[in-house]
């Protein structure tokens, strides 16, 4: 079956998740360092505001000061962590699958390419995608997903001794006092 959106779909745009734990907070769009000048350039020509924090960093010391980031994240706009900044739902206007469009969709970040392909091996679709969760399966027109996911995979590979993970501070109000803000080393 082919991947496609579901009608009525902006749902991978809008909801963010808690990542690894509640403690982390919300997690935002991952955008490699190499995107992050070009996120906030297409973000200031569109007159939006953005919040792009650290996400994954790697030292070769236990030290928080000698944090080399990997990955960034691009938060939602909302204060609970939820809607991707460059998602146009202020017009009215809708995508071709009748969601809300993309505004940089050709400029989008990578992990936006990758979706609905959360794991390469072996292949793994997200099963809150409501495409996944209706079909079950998806078993052509991932080329160019899998491409994806592959150059993010390959950027972050590491052989650090220590792994760090950034806490949002963002989320839900009623989990405010669980959630954490700054780096965590992943033990």
């Amino acid at each position: 079956m082919e991947f496609r959106c579901i009608e009525e779909c902006s749902q991978c745009c809008v909801e963010r998740e808690y990542y690894p734990r509640k403690e982390f907070g919300k997690i935002g769009v991952l955008i490699l360092p190499e995107e992050k000048e070009k996120m906030e350039q297409l973000a200031k020509k569109m007159e939006l505001d953005i919040s792009i924090l650290p996400r994954i960093g790697i030292s070769q010391k236990r030290d928080p000061e000698s944090i080399e980031i990997l990955a960034y994240q691009m938060m939602g706009i909302e204060k609970n962590g939820n809607t991707c900044p460059f998602l146009d739902i202020e017009t009215g206007k809708k995508s071709p699958h009748g969601g809300f469009p993309c505004n940089v969709y050709e400029d989008r970040p990578l992990a936006c390419k990758t979706y609905p392909l959360i794991e390469i091996d072996p292949i793994t679709l997200d099963q809150k995608c409501k495409f996944c969760k209706e079909h079950k399966t998806a078993d052509s027109n991932l080329n160019s997903e899998i491409e994806s996911l592959l150059k993010i995979k390959n950027k972050m590979s590491t052989d650090a001794p220590f792994v760090w993970r950034y806490a949002t501070g963002v989320g839900e109000e009623e989990d405010k006092p669980q959630i954490k803000t700054g780096w965590i080393l992943e033990e």
